[in-house]
C-alpha cells in the first residue's frame, strides 16, 4: 500500500507553470528523494503535501485519504504530517528540549524528558542541548533540532526540505544516516527534497529526478543512477563518459572498442553512456587507445583526463590515486560492465560501417 500518493497534480503561479502534472507513489513505511536543480519545482511538490499550497489540478492522498483536489485542500494543521524546513524555523523564546517537547502532547515531566533525550540522541545532540536557547547554537545544531522536533510527533509522512544543508560534509553525512536509520525504524513514510544528487541516492528507496516541473525518472537508486531514461537525468546523477558509437545486436562499437550494451536502448546510431567508474586505464609501452592529458588528485583517487584517438573530445576516468598513470603517458581503456545506449545527441551517418568505430 502507499501512504502516499501523488497524481496528475499541476500548479501555477501567475503565468508561470511550477508543475506540470506529476505523479507519485510513495509506498509505506520507505523514503523517496525528489531531487533537481534550484527551481525545478520540487519544494512546491513538498508543500502541497504538507497543505501549504493548494493544486491546480490533480490530488494528493495520505493514508487512502485525499487531503488534496481541485477546489479542495485540508488544512495543513489538520494532516498528520511533519515537515523540516531548510531554515529549522525553532522558537527563538524557547529552549531546545522545550522546541522538540512541543509536539509531544500530553506526557508526564519524566516521560516528556526521556523522550527528549532520545530525540535528541536520533540526530546526534547530546542531552545537555536540551537546556540551550536556538541562539546558542549552530546552523547545523538548530537544523538537527527541528528534525527531532518533527519527528516527535511521529507523523504519518515527514517530509524534510533540504535538512542537511547546513551541516559540514563529515556532519552531513553521519546526520543523514543517523535519520534514515530513525525513519525506517520508525516505519516512517518520507520524501526528502535536495538538489545534492549524492544525498538522494544514498538516503532513499527510491529516486525521482524533477526537471522543469515534471520527472524524468523515478526509480530505486541504483536504476536511475545505473540505467537512466536519458541524458538530463544521466549527466544529474553524475559525471558520464559519452561517446558515438552504432549498437548492433546488442554490442555498441565506438573509440572505445566493442562493448556490449544494456537491452531495450535504440539499434543503430546511440549516445553511449558510461560512468567513469566503469573505465579502467591500463598504462601501455605502445600502442594504447590515449594519452593521459591531465591528473586530479583527489586523496583517495584521481581524475584522469585522457584524450582518445581519433575522438575530438577528452574523456575522464575515475581511478585509484595510488600508482595512477602518469600524465603524457599512453594508455589502453578497458570497460567494466555494460553501456548505457541512449538516442543520439548528433546524427550520425547511417550509411557509417561498424568498423568505422572499432580499436579492436
Amino acid at each position: 500500500m502507499s501512504r502516499l500518493v501523488i497524481r496528475e497534480v499541476a500548479k501555477s503561479f501567475g503565468h508561470t507553470r511550477v508543475l506540470g502534472g506529476v505523479s507519485l507513489d510513495v509506498p509505506d513505511g520507505t523514503s523517496t528523494a525528489v531531487v533537481g536543480s534550484s527551481g525545478c519545482g520540487k519544494t512546491t511538490l513538498l508543500r502541497m503535501v504538507a497543505g501549504f499550497e493548494a493544486p491546480d489540478a490533480g490530488s494528493v492522498s495520505i493514508g487512502g485519504e485525499t487531503v488534496a483536489r481541485e477546489r479542495f485542500c485540508k488544512p495543513a494543521h489538520r494532516r498528520n504530517v511533519g515537515y523540516v524546513a531548510q531554515d529549522g524555523a525553532l522558537f527563538p523564546h524557547l529552549t531546545v528540549g522545550q522546541n522538540i517537547a512541543y509536539g509531544l502532547g500530553r506526557m508526564g515531566g519524566r516521560r516528556h524528558r526521556e523522550r527528549v533525550t532520545e530525540l535528541l540522541e536520533m540526530v546526534s545532540l547530546d542531552a545537555s542541548y536540551a537546556a540551550r536557547r536556538p541562539h546558542e547554537l549552530s546552523g547545523g545544531q538548530q537544523q538537527r533540532v527541528a528534525l527531532a522536533r518533527a519527528m516527535a510527533r511521529e507523523p504519518q509522512v515527514m517530509l524534510l526540505d533540504e535538512p542537511f544543508s547546513a551541516l559540514d560534509t563529515g556532519l552531513r553525512a553521519a546526520t543523514r544516516q543517523a535519520v534514515a536509520r530513525t525513519l525506517r525504524a520508525a516505519g516512517m513514510t518520507s520524501i526528502l527534497v535536495t538538489h545534492d544528487q549524492e544525498e538522494a541516492l544514498s538516503f532513499a528507496d527510491q529516486v525521482a529526478v524533477m526537471c522543469a516541473g515534471r520527472f524524468t525518472q523515478v526509480g530505486s537508486p541504483e536504476q536511475v543512477y545505473s540505467t537512466p531514461a536519458d541524458l538530463f537525468t544521466a549527466r544529474f546523477l553524475g559525471d558520464c563518459v559519452l561517446v558515438d558509437g552504432r549498437v548492433v545486436d546488442g554490442v555498441a562499437y565506438s573509440v572505445l572498442g566493442r562493448t556490449p550494451v544494456r537491452p531495450g536502448g535504440p539499434q543503430g546510431p546511440a549516445t553511449l553512456m558510461l560512468r567513469p567508474e566503469q573505465l579502467v586505464a591500463q598504462p601501455v609501452s605502445d600502442d594504447g587507445t590515449g594519452t593521459v592529458r591531465a591528473a586530479e588528485f583527489r586523496g583517495a583517487d584521481v581524475i584522469l583526463t585522457i584524450a582518445l584517438d581519433n575522438h575530438p573530445d577528452p574523456i575522464q576516468v575515475r581511478h585509484i590515486s595510488i600508482a595512477a598513470p602518469m600524465v603524457g603517458s599512453r594508455v589502453r581503456i578497458e570497460i567494466i560492465g555494460t553501456a548505457m545506449a541512449l538516442d543520439p545527441q548528433e546524427d550520425i551517418d547511417p550509411a557509417l560501417p561498424v568498423d568505422t568505430f572499432s580499436t579492436a
